[in-house]
C-alpha cells in the first residue's frame, strides 16, 4: 500500500475533528513565530551593547518583550497540547472501535486462518502506534515545516548570501531523507510483522501450556520462542541501525554549515555588510534550522512505524467476508422451526467433499439427531444452518425460505447453539447467562436455570447467581459449564436449538441431569443434536445416520434397531462397552 493512500485513509478519521485540528494548527503557527523572535532580539541587544552609546531603556524594552513572548508561548503551547491530545485520543478511540467491529464481523473461516494473537496486536499495539502519529507526528510535522520556513525567511532578511549557502545544502538533506525513508519503512514493517508473530506465538502457547507440560515439550517450545525472539531482536536492530546512520549524517551537515557560515559571515562583518549581533543571531538560527530537521528525522521514524502499523490495520479492515447478506435479504419476525436440506453439497477444500447430496426435512418442534463416525459431516450440517460457511451446491430452507435470502443477524437471532467446548466470559453467572441483553431479567435467568437443572449447583455456591466466573470458566466443571450453556440458550428463547456434542466429556451424574434438561427442551423448539452417546438421543423423533457425507439410514431409535444396520452396530458396541465398564 502506497504511503499517500495510507495517509489519505488515516486523515479520513481526522475529518470529524477538523475544526479542533485547524485551531491547533493556528496555535502552533503562533508558538512558532513567538519562539523565533527572541533570537532576533538577541542580535539587536548585542548590537546595542557594542554601540558607543548604550540605550539601557531600549535593552530593557527588548528583554521585557522577550519575556512576554516566552510567557505567551508557554500558555498557547499548553492549550494547543491539551486540545491535540484530546483530539488524538478520540481518533484512536474511533479507529480501535472500527477494528474491533470488523474483527467481530469476520467469518469463522477468517478466524481459522488468522491467529488470535495477531488480531489482538492489530487492535492494541498497532492502534496505539497510531496515537503518536495523530498527537505528535502530524502536528510536529506542521510545526517543524513552519519553523523552517519562518527561520529561513528571517535568514534571508538578515543576509541573502549566507541564506543561499544554507539553501545549497538542503538538496543533500532531501536526498538523504529519501534514502532513509526507503530503508526505514522496510525495517519498521519487519518489526511489526515479528511483533505480531511473537504475540500469536505467546497467545497460543500460554493458553496451551498444560499440554506442553503434559508431553514434556517445554524445551522445544522454548527453542521456538527463542527463534521468534531472535527474529524480533534482529529486525529491531536493523531499525536502530538505519536511524543511527541517518541522524549523525544530518549532524555532520549541520557542523559543515556552521563552519561555512562562520567563515563567510566573518567576511561580511569585516566588510560592514552585516553587523556582529545579527551574525550571532544567524548562527543561532542555523542551530534552530537544523533542530527541526533532526526532529523531522525522529518524527519520520515514528511516521514509518505508524505507516507500517496502519498497513497492518487496513489489511484487516479491507478483508471482505465470503458470507454476506444478499442485497434483497429479509428480516424475519419469527421462525416456526422447519428446516429442509435439498441436495446439499459442501467442501472445505477443493475436491474433498464433506457433504454429498444431503437431503432431509425437519418439522417444527421436532427433535432430530445426527450420528456417524468422525468426519461424516455431522457438525458441518449444523454449521451450514447458521451460515458459518456457504454451501457449494443445493439449498437450505428455514420455514420454506432459502437461508441466503435471510439476513445473517436475523437468522442467528432465532437459533441457539450449545457446543462441546463451552466458553464463559469473565464476570458472574448472571452476566454469562444474560450475555449483556438487559431485556432479560433476573427472574428469567432463574427460571431458565431451573428448567435445565443448572440451579442445583448454582444454589450451592456462596454467591449463588452473583458467583464470579474466572477466565474461560475454569472455576467450574465441564458439566457445570454445559448446564450454564443450556440456561444461556433457553433464556434467549430460540426457535431452533443446536447441540453439538453437548454431552461429551461429562460425568454420569451430570449426564443424567443433562438428559433431563434435553427432554425438557425438546418441548419448546426444533432441536438438532449431534452426539456420540446414543443414550442421549434415544427419545429423538428422528435419527439420521451419516457416513462419509452421505445419509445411509434414517428413522427413530426403535426403527433403526429393527433395521439392524449401521446404527444397530453402533448401539450394540456402546451397550457392550457400558456393560463391561459396569462389571469393572
Amino acid at each position: 500500500m502506497k504511503d499517500k493512500t495510507i495517509i489519505k485513509r488515516l486523515f479520513a478519521y481526522l475529518k470529524p475533528h477538523k475544526k479542533t485540528f485547524i485551531i491547533v494548527i493556528i496555535l502552533t503557527a503562533l508558538t512558532v513565530i513567538c519562539a523565533q523572535l527572541p533570537t532576533l532580539l538577541l542580535g539587536f541587544v548585542i548590537n546595542e551593547l557594542g554601540s558607543s552609546s548604550i540605550d539601557l531603556r531600549m535593552i530593557a524594552l527588548i528583554v521585557s518583550g522577550a519575556g512576554l513572548l516566552f510567557i505567551g508561548t508557554t500558555i498557547i503551547q499548553y492549550e494547543q497540547t491539551i486540545m491535540l491530545q484530546k483530539c488524538g485520543q478520540r481518533i484512536i478511540l474511533d479507529i480501535r472501535e472500527v477494528v474491533f467491529k470488523k474483527i467481530e464481523e469476520f467469518d469463522i473461516e477468517q478466524f481459522n486462518k488468522e491467529p488470535i494473537g495477531k488480531l489482538v496486536t492489530r487492535a492494541t499495539s498497532d492502534v496505539n502506534t497510531l496515537n503518536d502519529m495523530f498527537t505528535n507526528v502530524a502536528i510536529n510535522f506542521i510545526r517543524q515545516i513552519l519553523t523552517l520556513l519562518i527561520i529561513y525567511g528571517i535568514m534571508l532578511w538578515i543576509n541573502i548570501k549566507l541564506a543561499l549557502i544554507i539553501l545549497a545544502i538542503c538538496p543533500v538533506i532531501v536526498i538523504a531523507t529519501i534514502i532513509f525513508r526507503r530503508f526505514s519503512r522496510n525495517a519498521h514493517r519487519s518489526v511489526r510483522t515479528n511483533v505480531s508473530n511473537m504475540n500469536a506465538f505467546l497467545s497460543e502457547n500460554i493458553s496451551g501450556v498444560s499440554i506442553t507440560q503434559a508431553f514434556n515439550q517445554e524445551e522445544k517450545i522454548y527453542n521456538n520462542f527463542s527463534k521468534n525472539n531472535e527474529d524480533l531482536k534482529r529486525s529491531s536492530l536493523k531499525e536502530i541501525i538505519v536511524f543511527a546512520i541517518f541522524r549523525p549524517f544530518i549532524y555532520v551537515i549541520y557542523i559543515s554549515s556552521v563552519v561555512l557560515i562562520l567563515y563567510y559571515g566573518a567576511q561580511e562583518v569585516m566588510s560592514g555588510v552585516l553587523s556582529f549581533g545579527l551574525l550571532i543571531s544567524f548562527y543561532q538560527y542555523i542551530s534552530e534550522f537544523f533542530n527541526p530537521i533532526q526532529q523531522l528525522a525522529d518524527n519520520f521514524n515514528t511516521l514509518q512505524q505508524g505507516l507500517a502499523s496502519s498497513e497492518k490495520i487496513f489489511d484487516i479492515l479491507d478483508r471482505e467476508n465470503v458470507i454476506v447478506d444478499a442485497p434483497d435479504a429479509i428480516e424475519l419476525e419469527n421462525i416456526k422451526g422447519e428446516i429442509e436440506f435439498k441436495d446439499v453439497w459442501f467442501k472445505y477444500k477443493e475436491d474433498e467433499w464433506i457433504l454429498k447430496g444431503v437431503s432431509f426435512k425437519v418439522m417444527p418442534k421436532e427433535t432430530v439427531a445426527f450420528v456417524g463416525a468422525t468426519g461424516a459431516g455431522k457438525t458441518t450440517i449444523l454449521s451450514l444452518i447458521v451460515r458459518n460457511y456457504e454451501i457449494n451446491k443445493g439449498q437450505i430452507l428455514i420455514d420454506g425460505i432459502d437461508i441466503k435470502k435471510i439476513k445473517i443477524s436475523s437468522l442467528r437471532r432465532f437459533i441457539g447453539q450449545m457446543l462441546q467446548d463451552v466458553f464463559l466470559f469473565s464476570g458472574d453467572i448472571n452476566s454469562n447467562i444474560r450475555l449483556r441483553d438487559e431485556t432479560i431479567s433476573d427472574d428469567d435467568i432463574i427460571e431458565a436455570s431451573k428448567y435445565v437443572n443448572a440451579d442445583r449447583f448454582i444454589l450451592k455456591l456462596d454467591d449463588k447467581y452473583e458467583t464470579k466466573v474466572k477466565e474461560g470458566g475454569n472455576n467450574f466443571s465441564s458439566g457445570e459449564r454445559q448446564l450454564l450453556s443450556f440456561a444461556r440458550t433457553i433464556v434467549h428463547k430460540p426457535s431452533i436449538m443446536i447441540l453439538d456434542e453437548a454431552t461429551a466429556n461429562i460425568d454420569t451424574e451430570t449426564e443424567i441431569l443433562i438428559q433431563k434438561s434435553l427432554e425438557s427442551m425438546m418441548n419448546i423448539s426444533t432441536m438438532l443434536i449431534v452426539a456420540h452417546r446414543l443414550s442421549t438421543i434415544q427419545h429423538a423423533d428422528k435419527i439420521i445416520v451419516l457416513q462419509k457425507g452421505v445419509i445411509i439410514e434414517s428413522g427413530n431409535h426403535q426403527e433403526l434397531l429393527k433395521q439392524k444396520g449401521h446404527y444397530y452396530k453402533l448401539y450394540k458396541l456402546q451397550f457392550n462397552e457400558k456393560e463391561n465398564n459396569n462389571e469393572i
